[in-house]
């Protein structure tokens, strides 16, 4: 018979999960809006005075400079989410982002303000990236430590979920914005998906001041487990797997990047494709992958976190040309389905277990901190640069071939960093690394064992 006080663990996990997928979704369309944006919109409105290319770059560069800010969200957000819960961390984040968004919306241009204008946007990115910094995290703690052990990987892989589905959103607005004649969409079209952005973030709030703590760090506090200063516990003690966990954030984060924000600006400058063709095959792909990274998160608590990140990997490295040789040939269909590999497919198998396999690196009081620090310091290495770095080498070579490089080189460093790890599927523990692992793991999984029962 059950005890009262184990119901908390036994909390409706897919209401959490839907919850995180929701909160995710919204704040990730908000992060993306301002990718898609800065590919198609920014370098004329705040950067009108540059060389067309010089002004890409630029509009990129304030693109990448959220990564920068995402590992110091990370920290401060991860230092009070282990002190005092994920909850309050997750509503904060979401409405730091929402007000930074609905700040572009209503932002001055370079003709109204001057340098004023890209100053301003630099910041309201900044912030956004301080907010990301702690919603990852959050949302998926949520949802990992509410599942049972054996669904971790999959109720984890549901904000994941919200990534891609955040972007579907971002993407389809702008396709519909562009339809409006250029002067409009010029003057004031592009601002409407920023600023309608509102009212999905007051949804966001509402749905996030419903879901209750989490049954692990309800456990750290009543059993006074907390630490005073969470982040710097990590660095000395948890310091291999923070860098396992930011190289296990090459792969999936450079195909990602190429395909859903650089692809907009190549796909339709050099190889002369429409806009409405790369945004129609970027939406599409982003909306399979909505349902393709949960089969590989199933997938990886069947067979293992390892398995499965390290056969993404391997694909990935031997589908880079091909998929770039179909971009170049200009055939919508070929675009289509160069798409549909890097995203449904490749990413989703490098990314879908991710959650998982990262936040199981980390004991619960430490976890947010670490999976925090880690996933936003990869971030900041192998995502903010991509466009800018896509845009200069193809500018360089006058070719797409680096770009391929650039992916391969992203899938060998995520499969060593994952090959060096010890693989976290807890009934898999026992005959890989049972010896080796964390007493506070072992502690976390038991409890949720004892729950599921």
């Amino acid at each position: 018979m059950s005890r009262p006080s184990d119901k908390p663990h036994r909390s409706p996990i897919v209401k959490v999960a839907t919850a995180s997928f929701i909160g995710t979704l919204i704040e990730y369309f908000d992060f993306f809006l301002f990718g898609t944006a800065a590919a198609l919109i920014f370098n004329k409105v705040f950067f009108p005075t540059l060389d067309p290319l010089l002004g890409t770059l630029a509009a990129f560069g304030a693109f990448g400079a959220a990564f920068i800010a995402r590992p110091v969200g990370g920290i401060i957000f991860g230092h009070f989410g282990d002190r005092l819960g994920r909850k309050t961390m997750l509503v904060l984040s979401l409405l730091m982002m929402g007000l930074s968004t609905l700040s572009v919306g209503l932002m001055p241009t370079y003709e109204q303000v001057g340098l004023w204008a890209p100053i301003l946007l630099l910041l309201a990115r900044l912030v956004q990236g301080v907010a990301i910094g702690g919603e990852w995290s959050g949302a998926v703690l949520m949802a990992v430590e509410h599942a049972p052990p054996r669904q971790r990987a999959f109720y984890g892989s549901w904000p994941q979920c919200g990534i891609p589905a955040g972007l579907v959103l971002a993407t389809a607005s702008f396709y519909f914005v562009q339809l409006l004649p250029e002067a409009e969409m010029m003057s004031w079209g592009w601002r409407i998906p920023f600023i309608a952005s509102a009212l999905l973030v007051a949804l966001g709030l509402y749905i996030r001041l419903k879901i209750s703590e989490t049954p692990e760090f309800a456990a750290v506090k009543r059993e006074g487990r907390e630490v005073r200063f969470p982040v710097a516990q990590v660095l000395s003690k948890a310091w291999r797997s923070v860098l396992i966990t930011m190289f296990s954030m090459a792969a999936p984060n450079i195909i990602f990047y190429i395909a859903t924000v650089f692809i907009l600006k190549y796909g339709s400058t050099t190889v002369g494709l429409s806009r409405s063709t790369v945004l129609g095959a970027v939406c599409l792909a982003s909306f399979v992958q909505i349902f393709t990274i949960p089969v590989f998160a199933i997938l990886a608590d069947r067979y293992g976190r390892r398995p499965i990140l390290m056969t993404g990997c391997a694909m990935m490295i031997l589908l880079a040309y091909p998929i770039f040789w179909l971009v170049d040939s200009a055939e919508t269909l070929n675009v289509y389905f160069a798409l549909m590999l890097c995203l449904p497919l490749l990413h989703a198998a490098t990314y879908g277990p991710l959650a998982s396999f990262v936040t199981e690196q980390f004991d619960t009081h430490l976890r947010y901190s670490g999976s925090a620090l880690g996933y936003h310091s990869g971030s900041m290495i192998h995502s903010g640069p991509v466009p800018f770095l896509a845009a200069a080498l193809v500018a360089w070579a006058g070719a797409s071939w680096p770009l391929a490089v650039y992916v391969i080189l992203g899938g060998v460093m995520t499969f060593v960093a994952v090959a060096a790890a010890r693989e976290t599927a807890p009934h898999l523990i026992a005959a890989t690394a049972k010896g080796h692992e964390p007493v506070d793991n072992q502690n976390d999984r038991l409890m949720g064992s004892r729950a599921a029962r």
